[in-house]
Parts: structure tokens; C-alpha cells; sequence
């Protein structure tokens, strides 16, 4: 599994690396739940199809980064000596460890080694060194179906209907074996060179009590079931209302992908994530007029507010969604052996190229969370609101405590719990940004405004400095403020003031 292996090397640099090591391995590895006299071991009834090799990153040569996430980078790598290429995510241990995703790695790395399904990214083996966890996952040359989507704008009916229909068999299997995905979007959906699906980042991925995955000791997802995970504009009702996680979760994002292959843009797009989610949970969908009865019923059926009630999730499992019209004429036996669309191919640039080396990678700055965001197995990190500032809001924005600090008309653009740093404490505040616009930070426990950062347009009288991914600084003529991000968004807040100021 994830054991660590012993750091070769002596002197005095191991020191520090060696105590984060244990600390890790003490996370990180397969425990013996029976007696904690014993070393940890391997469970005796379970066998990694993904061995764990004793590769280095000096073995690969790397090229270019598929996506960032917030302890992880992917990136294409060519092993030296085979020639064969790889979607490499490399994860950062010391973050893992502080930010306690132990569990979600360890789980992400079972499941994807257990899958078998032509419709799912394929996990080859891992490896890791004193600072890394590294886990070579199959490359999808033909990259996000979301840069399909851009591309062209929108897609043809006859090209949603063939890639939601490799979808809906891809979730058919993941759902059989007892899992949730949640988060399924045409970011985490890759796509081959011959342009088949391939679902991808099981980070989110969430275990029924009754799944054929086997779940080893100390890799299990939250025990809270209805933990929000996801992304803004594609998770359904009852996650907003702190409803368990069920099958019909992935299919309520089924119909949202469906819509946005059709239309080029996501069903409940908004201003903010607040605003997103109110029309979730008011379920505001409006149907372009091209779309066809057909399209529009499978759907207006998938977002249905019952999650019982979606194609797919009822007694007759997926027949129900199988045999909707819009899928007539679909081979569900041979899928795989049609002819996918035409990929629309990225405008290339004089240094593109698959083997191209990309300028910002530096195994050093895994986790830095600086660039875009995505934890995607081979995914870019593009989004339909990439560099705007839409996509920058936390999920606590919805949390209608906030709402007491807005005035009619007033919506958030990005908010979250930072430390404000000070000589002697370091307190909790909410800092929330709103397009008033409007800059504050709110005791959290009281409920009570702290302070108001004066707006203003004119860099000169605000200003933000990034220090690294997690610290920022508030500059006015009259103060500077510095603020821990442990969620590392710094840069994001940067954006976000300056987009603002630049409106």
C-alpha cells in the first residue's frame, strides 16, 4: 500500500524529513487492528493489483502539468527505460498529514486499485520518497471533455448522447460495486486518444456498507455521510441540506453534465456560489429552446429533487435510464467499440507538444496550491469560470449564517475561515468579499463584525501581497494585515480583490 520506505542518506538534512517520516508512516500506514503489540502489516486476504515499486521521479522524464489540486500535482511522465507514459499524481505528505487526508489517499488508492471497467482511469502502480506519494495512473491523451465542450462551444446531440451513454455504463459499474463518486463533471471526465470516456480523481469517492471494494483498516472516507464534497454547481439538493450520500448523487450530476454538454455552460451558473446554490435548492433550470423533448425530459428527470426518483436510482437500476428515449439506437453491449466524435484539438503554441516541458514544474512545489485548482487523475484544472471570479467562493458561503452581514441584493464572491495573524495570538475570523463591493471579517463564534477593510479601486489604498500559498497580507495607507489561508487560497483572494478592483 502507502508504507513509507526508509529515506536513504545520512547527516544532518535527513533529520527533519526522518521525524515527518515516522509521523506520516504513523498515519499512513496498514495497521493491525488486532493487537497494537505488533508491527503494522498487510492484510493477509487482500493482494494490490498496483504494485508498490522502489521507482524514483528521477526515473521518469516529466512534462507537462495536467492539473494542480490542493496537496497534489499531475503531470505527464515517460518512463525512461519503457518508453511508456503516465498521468503521474504526486502528492505532498507533509500537507496530507497536516490537513488529515490521510484516510482519503489511502481510500482513492484501494478503490482505483480494485476497479476494473474500460470506463475508469486504470492505476498502474505507486511509489513515494521521503517528501511524495506518487501514484502513475493511465494518461487520457485525449484530455477533459470540458475542453471538448469549450472548444466547440457546445456539443452536438449526437456527440452528448454518446458520451453521456459511456457515462451512464462507466457509473452503472462504479455504482454496482457500491461506490459514489461525487464528483462527477466533465473535468473529472477524460478522454482517450480515439476520444472514449474515462471517469477520473476518485478523492471524493464515498463506500456504501454493502460495496464489493475492500476497505482495509485506516482508509475509510468521512464517517459523516452527508460531508459536503464536490463542486458548486453540480451538487444536488439534499447535499445542501446535509442529506446521507446516495447513488442518485452522481446521477443529479449526470444530468447536469448532460445539460452542459448540450449547452456549454452548467445548469445553475451564477454570479457566486451562494447564488448557485439557491437555485439548486430552488431548482431555477432554464432549457435552451434547441434542446429536443427527448434531451429535456432525461434531465428535468435526473434533476429531480428526489433522489429516489432520478433514472437510475430506482428499483429498476439502470434499465429505467438505459431505455429513456434519448438513448435509442445505443449499442449498450458493444460501447466501446463505436466510433467516438471528433476531437476538436487544442490550438498549438511553438514549445507545445506531448513531451513539452512545462515551465512551472518543479517537483518542489507539489502542493503549493498556487496554480489552478483540480485534483483530477490527468484532469487540466480549467473550468468553465476559470480566472473569473466565480469559481473562488468557499462552500461556507452558503451557510446562511453569513447572510446577516449582507444587504439586499448583496451576494458573496468569496469568503473563508482564515487566521488573522497577529504579534502575541492568532485569532479564527470569517473574511468574507462581497460585490457591494464590500471587504470584512466576522468573529465566528460571536457573530459579530470585526473589522471593515476600507474598498477601494486604487491599488495604492488596497492592496494584496501573497507570502506563500497560505499567507496573504491587506495592505491600506493605514494598516497591514496578515492572514493564514490553511486551505491555501491566498493567490485566490489575491484574484479575487484584484478582479474586483479591475471590474
Amino acid at each position: 500500500m502507502l508504507e513509507l520506505v526508509e529515506a536513504e542518506g545520512g547527516g544532518g538534512e535527513a533529520v527533519g524529513a526522518n521525524n515527518m517520516e515516522q509521523e506520516f508512516d504513523s498515519k499512513l500506514s496498514i495497521q493491525n487492528s488486532a493487537s497494537n503489540s505488533h508491527p503494522p502489516q498487510r492484510s493477509k486476504s487482500f493482494a494490490f493489483r498496483a504494485p508498490q515499486e522502489n521507482f524514483t521521479i528521477q526515473d521518469f522524464e516529466l512534462g507537462k502539468i495536467y492539473g494542480v489540486g490542493s496537496y497534489s500535482k499531475v503531470v505527464r511522465a515517460k518512463k525512461k527505460d519503457t518508453g511508456n507514459v503516465y498521468a503521474l499524481k504526486i502528492m505532498d505528505k507533509k500537507f496530507i498529514t497536516k490537513e488529515n487526508k490521510t484516510a482519503y489517499v489511502k481510500l482513492e488508492r484501494i478503490v482505483l486499485d480494485q476497479l476494473d471497467h474500460p470506463g475508469v482511469v486504470r492505476l498502474f502502480f505507486t511509489f513515494q520518497d521521503t517528501y511524495s506519494l506518487y501514484m502513475a495512473l493511465e494518461s487520457c491523451e485525449g484530455g477533459e471533455l470540458f475542453d471538448q465542450i469549450t472548444r466547440k462551444g457546445r456539443l452536438s446531440e449526437d456527440e452528448a448522447r454518446f458520451y453521456a451513454a459511456e457515462l451512464v455504463d462507466a457509473l452503472e459499474y462504479i455504482h454496482t460495486m457500491g461506490l459514489i463518486h461525487r464528483d462527477i463533471k466533465p473535468e473529472n471526465l477524460l478522454l482517450t486518444t480515439e476520444g472514449h470516456i474515462k471517469v477520473a480523481d476518485f478523492g471524493s469517492v464515498k463506500p456504501m456498507q454493502d460495496s464489493r471494494i475492500t476497505v482495509l483498516p485506516n482508509a475509510a472516507s468521512d464517517d459523516k455521510a452527508c460531508t459536503f464534497v464536490g463542486t458548486a454547481a453540480y451538487v444536488p439538493p439534499e447535499v445542501l441540506n446535509s442529506s446521507p450520500a446516495t447513488f442518485g448523487n452522481d446521477l443529479w450530476a449526470l444530468g447536469c453534465t448532460l445539460y452542459q454538454m448540450l449547452s456549454g455552460t452548467s445548469p445553475f451558473k451564477d454570479a457566486s456560489e451562494w447564488l448557485i446554490f439557491q437555485r439548486i435548492i430552488a431548482r431555477d433550470i432554464r432549457f435552451p429552446n434547441y434542446f429536443s423533448e427527448d434531451a429535456r425530459d432525461l434531465i428535468d428527470r435526473l434533476l429531480d429533487t428526489d433522489p429516489s426518483r432520478r433514472p437510475g436510482a430506482g428499483p429498476d437500476g439502470y434499465s429505467s435510464l438505459k431505455n429513456h428515449p434519448f438513448f435509442k439506437g445505443i449499442d449498450w453491449k458493444n460501447l466501446r467499440s463505436q466510433t467516438p466524435p471528433t476531437l476538436a484539438m487544442e490550438a498549438k503554441s511553438q514549445s507545445s507538444g506531448p513531451d513539452a516541458q512545462d515551465s512551472s514544474w518543479n517537483p518542489s512545489h507539489v502542493g503549493d496550491g498556487t496554480a489552478k485548482t483540480n485534483d483530477g487523475n490527468g484532469g487540466s484544472a480549467s473550468s468553465s469560470e476559470a480566472g473569473s471570479i466565480t469559481r473562488l467562493a468557499s462552500i461556507d458561503s452558503f451557510d446562511s449564517k453569513w447572510q446577516q452581514f449582507l444587504e439586499p441584493g448583496e451576494s458573496v464572491l468569496m469568503i473563508s475561515m482564515v487566521k488573522k495573524l497577529q504579534k502575541l495570538t492568532n485569532k479564527k475570523v470569517q473574511l468574507i468579499l462581497t460585490n457591494k463591493p464590500k471587504l470584512i471579517y466576522v468573529d465566528p463564534a460571536k457573530l459579530v463584525v470585526k473589522g471593515n477593510i476600507i474598498w477601494s479601486d486604487n491599488p495604492n489604498d488596497l492592496s494584496i501581497q501573497v507570502t506563500s500559498p497560505s499567507h496573504f497580507k491587506i495592505c491600506t495607507p493605514k494598516k497591514v494585515m496578515s492572514f493564514e489561508d490553511t486551505k491555501q487560497r491566498a493567490s485566490q483572494w489575491k484574484k479575487a480583490i484584484e478582479a474586483l478592483q479591475n471590474r
